[in-house]
Formats: C-alpha cells, structure tokens, sequence
C-alpha cells in the first residue's frame, strides 16, 4: 500500500507541476492532456508495482512444484522488491526447508552407519562360517573316513556312510551360507567375479536366465563401493526371483567416464514405481537407495506393470 500510494503521489505532484507550468507559459488545452498522460501513466505504474509485489507468489508455487518432484534442492529466490509479507513467507518457507534437509542428512548418516555396521557383521560371520565351522566339518569327514576304513562291520560301515553324507551336506550349507552374506570372491578376485558367482548360484536355485557383461574397470573399485554395488544386484536379482515372473534377466557393468554403471533389467511382470516407494512392503528398494547413498551415488527404477523392469545404479568414482 506504500508504494501504491507513493508512486501515485509522485505522478499526481508531477502533474500538478505540469499545469502549473502550462499556466505559467499560457498555453491553453494542455492541461488536460497533461491529467490523461499523469492517469495513464499511473495505471501503468500501479500495474507494475503490483505485478512486482506478487512476483514471489509465483516464486513459491514454482519451488513448491519443484519440491513435489523430487528437487529437495529447490528454494524459493530473494527478491528486494517483494512485498515485506510475502518476503517472510518465503524466508520461513526456505528456513523449514533447509532444516528439514539437515534432518534427511542426519537420517541418511544414521542410515549409512546401520548399514555399514551390518556389512561388517555380515562379513565377519561370514569369516568365521568359512574359517571355523566349515574347517571343522572337513575334520569331521575326515575322521569319518578314517573311521570308515577301518570298521569291519557292514552296519557301521552304512552308519558311517550316512554321517559323512550328513557332514557334507552340513558342509556345504556352511560354504553357501558363508558366500550369500559376503562372498570372499568379491574380496579376492572383484565386483566382476562375484556377479558371475551371483549369476551362476541364481541359475542353480530359480528357472532363469542370467546373463552378466562386465567391461574391464581400471583402477580397480574401491572395497565400499564394490560392497554396495554387489548388494545393490543381490537384492535386485532376489526381487526378480520372488515377485516378477520372469525368465531372463540381463546384469551388466561398465565404467562410463568418471563413473561406474550397474543395470540389471527383466523381462518379468514390471510393477508402479510410485506405489511401490509408498508401501515399501520389504523396504527392498529403499535398501538400494541407502546403499547407493553411502558411496554418493543415485538409483534409478524403470518399470510398468507388464513392460519389464530395469534397475540402474549409478556411482561416481575419485579422479
């Protein structure tokens, strides 16, 4: 209201001095003319001044639409000539948004320490299934066997033929075990290997087609995030063995400039990707956005119901 009435008062003053001055110089009809160019510059000066005023009203719908799809960097910009109300709604706005982007921060950091602090467990027993238990299992066949030479009895012999049945059976659900909560392939031989070892253990267990293309990656992957990728396709290929129906599934990882790529498409049943963010029914997909959240990578999830599914995890590597 301010600057309305202010900018009106100064178009009005510069009128009344326009006519004054015609008066003064006698030339009569012009001051009429002078009245209409000061009301018509007045309208044109009230719309601007409006118009200006209101311009942050538009700023706040444009980051609220923003912020509704997915840019939780979006803010609402200053303007010196905003309206000092609306200026504080989007000051209070632009302070809510930056504390609730803290908040996400602290959610994620805690986030990435549960998850961290799982792997290692997982990698631990892991160690321990593979250094103590299955060692032990092989000592126990071994004695087994020594046993079986030199019994002399058919009904031992049987006896001791189905304990070393038994002890490798136990022997190799130790190994698979052992493998499925932190394959030391990966640690050993790479990202690479322990997606052919995925591959090929899917095969065994589930009615599909798996098909790995990896590109040689040089340097090396570093250890997280070769972890977090090789999670990522773990939980990706469990999905698609559970839910999708499919029967052929394509794994594939490639460097791409500064960055490492890993895509898992099928040609299953696809699902809404919407609803399935917001029910979360095994917190499978925001497992995968948290892990490649720890290595400062995105996840990307295409699919529609019936046309497929593809999963692309994408994470920046150190120059």
């Amino acid at each position: 209201m301010g600057k309305v009435a202010g900018a009106n008062l100064l178009i009005v003053v510069s009128a009344v001095v326009g006519v004054g001055m015609e008066r003064r110089m006698n030339m009569p009809g012009s001051a009429v003319s002078i009245l209409g160019v000061a009301l018509a510059l007045s309208l044109i000066v009230n719309l601007a001044l409006v118009y200006v005023a209101l311009r942050p009203l538009d700023d706040l719908e444009d980051t609220a639409r923003r912020l509704a799809t997915g840019d939780d960097g979006a803010r609402v910009p200053p303007s010196i000539l905003a309206d000092r109300d609306i200026a504080r709604v989007g000051e209070t706005l632009n302070d809510l948004l930056d504390r609730l982007a803290e908040d996400r921060a602290r959610e994620r950091r805690l986030a990435a320490q549960v998850i961290s602090a799982q792997d290692e467990e997982r990698a631990r027993v892991a160690r321990e299934l593979h250094d103590s238990t299955a060692q032990i299992l092989t000592a126990v066949m071994l004695q087994l066997h020594a046993a079986a030479r030199e019994s002399t009895t058919d009904p031992l012999n049987a006896r001791i033929a189905t304990l070393r049945e038994l002890a490798g059976e136990a022997l190799e659900e130790v190994r698979s075990l052992s493998h499925t909560m932190h394959p030391r392939v990966l640690d050993d031989l790479g990202l690479a290997a322990a997606l052919e070892w995925l591959a090929r253990q899917t095969r065994d267990q589930a009615p599909l087609d798996v098909h790995v293309a990896t590109a040689e990656i040089e340097p090396p992957l570093p250890a997280t995030v070769a972890a977090a990728l090789y999670r990522i396709a773990q939980e990706a290929i469990r999905n698609v063995v559970r839910h999708s129906q499919a029967r052929h599934l394509d794994v594939r990882l490639r460097r791409d400039g500064k960055q490492v790529v890993l895509e898992i498409s099928d040609d299953g049943r696809g699902f809404d990707v919407a609803r399935a963010e917001q029910r979360r029914p095994g917190m499978g997909l925001f497992s995968m956005r948290e892990r490649v959240t720890l290595v400062n990578g995105r996840l990307d999830v295409r699919s529609r119901p019936g046309d497929g599914t593809t999963i692309v995890a994408t994470v920046p590597l150190g120059t």
